[in-house]
C-alpha cells in the first residue's frame, strides 16, 4: 500500500487478515464500578493485555508486511516514545529484518529495555521527539531504511483499526468509544472501523492537558508545534508533524470530540484500573478511565473505554497505586 493512499475501511479488513495471525484478540469486559459512576453501561477493551503490552504491535505488523522485498532488506527505522518502537521491534524480529528505533532521552528506561530485548537498536537523541526525528530521517535518507511513522502511515492506521473490528464483534450496540489520542493513528483507525460498521457511534478522543498536540492543532485548524512536556501519559507526548499527511484530516473527519484530563486524574485512572479492574496500565492506558471517572463527557447509552497499554515503570506504578485519593 502506498503511504499517500487514502484510508479505506477495506484496508482495515485486509489488515485484520495479517495482524490476527500474530497477536491475541484482547478481551472486552464490563466494568461494574465505572458503570455505577457514570450511570450507564461501561465496557473496557483490554489492549494492555496485548503481547508487547500495547496496541502498537498491530500497526507495526501490518506496515512491515506491506513492505517490498528491497525495503525489507534495507530494514526499518522509527521515532518512538516507547510502544511503537517495541511493536516495530517485535514485528521486525518476526520477519527477520533490521530495525533501529530513535528516541528522546525523556523516554522511560523500562521502554528502552523492552525494545532492546527484542533485538532492535535504540538511539537516544536529544530531549524531545523533534531531535530524535532528525536522526530517524538521516538514517532513512543515508542508509535507505524505510521510515515507519508511529501514526501518520496508512498501513499503521489500518493495523490499529483492527481493534475497532474486534470491539464491534463483541458489542455492536455500543454508543460511545473513548480512545486515547496522541498522533492520531489509533483513534483514526478505530473510528474508521467502528463508523464503517455503525455510522451512529460517537468517538471521543482523550488526551492529557499538557502538550496535547492533536488537540491544539485541531483548535488551530492546522498542524502546529506544541511544546512537549513530561506527563504520566508519556506514550501520548510529542507532536503530530507540521507536514502531517493523514491523521490531522482523519481526526477532523472521524472524531466527534476531544477531552483532556489532568495529571492527578491520570494517576487516579491508574489507581482505579488496578484496584477496581485488576489491570496494570500505564498513563496512556488509564487516560480513558480518567475521563469517565471525572465525567469529562456526558454519555447516553453504553460506552467502551480503550486501555491501550501497560508498559509502566513498576516502581512508579507501585507508588501510584499505593497513594490515597
Amino acid at each position: 500500500m502506498k503511504s499517500t493512499e487514502k484510508l479505506l475501511f477495506e484496508h482495515i479488513v485486509n489488515a485484520q487478515k495479517v495482524v490476527s495471525q500474530h497477536i491475541i484478540e484482547t478481551p472486552v469486559v464490563y466494568s461494574k464500578v465505572l458503570s455505577k459512576v457514570v450511570g450507564e453501561q461501561i465496557f473496557l477493551k483490554l489492549e494492555n493485555q496485548q503481547i508487547t503490552g500495547s496496541f502498537k504491535i498491530r500497526g507495526a505488523i501490518n506496515a512491515i508486511s506491506n513492505l517490498r522485498p528491497e525495503q525489507k532488506k534495507a530494514g526499518v527505522v522509527a521515532l518512538s516514545t516507547g510502544n511503537h518502537g517495541r511493536g516495530l521491534a517485535f514485528a521486525a524480529k518476526l520477519m527477520k529484518i533490521k530495525c533501529i528505533i530513535c528516541m528522546s532521552e525523556l523516554v522511560p528506561q523500562n521502554k528502552i529495555d523492552g525494545i532492546k530485548a527484542l533485538g532492535a537498536e535504540v538511539r537516544l537523541i536529544g530531549t524531545n521527539q523533534d531531535e530524535a526525528q532528525v536522526e530517524a530521517d538521516r538514517l532513512s535518507i543515508e542508509k535507505g531504511m524505510t521510515y515507519i511513522s508511529p501514526f501518520d502511515n496508512v498501513d499503521v492506521i489500518a493495523g490499529q483499526g483492527t481493534i475497532g473490528l474486534e470491539i464491534y464483534r463483541k458489542i455492536p450496540e455500543v454508543n460511545f468509544a473513548f480512545v486515547p489520542l496522541s498522533g492520531g493513528g489509533l483513534i483514526c483507525g478505530v473510528a474508521k472501523a467502528l463508523k464503517g460498521l455503525n455510522p451512529n457511534i460517537k468517538v471521543i478522543g482523550v488526551s492529557m492537558d499538557r502538550g496535547a498536540a492533536m488537540y491544539e492543532s485541531q483548535k488551530a485548524g492546522k498542524p502546529i508545534f506544541v511544546k512537549e512536556e513530561e506527563s504520566l501519559a508519556d506514550a501520548l507526548t510529542g507532536g503530530i508533524g507540521l507536514d502531517n499527511r493523514h491523521t490531522f484530516d482523519l481526526t477532523k473527519e472521524l472524531v466527534d470530540d476531544i477531552v483532556l484530563v489532568s495529571e492527578k486524574e491520570i494517576a487516579q485512572g491508574i489507581h482505579h484500573a488496578y484496584w477496581n479492574e485488576s489491570q496494570i496500565v500505564e498513563g496512556a492506558g488509564a487516560i480513558t478511565i480518567a475521563s469517565l471517572l471525572h465525567k469529562r463527557f456526558k454519555t447516553t447509552g453504553s460506552s467502551i473505554a480503550l486501555m491501550c497499554g501497560r508498559n509502566i515503570n513498576i516502581d512508579k506504578h507501585f507508588s501510584l497505586i499505593s497513594a490515597k485519593y
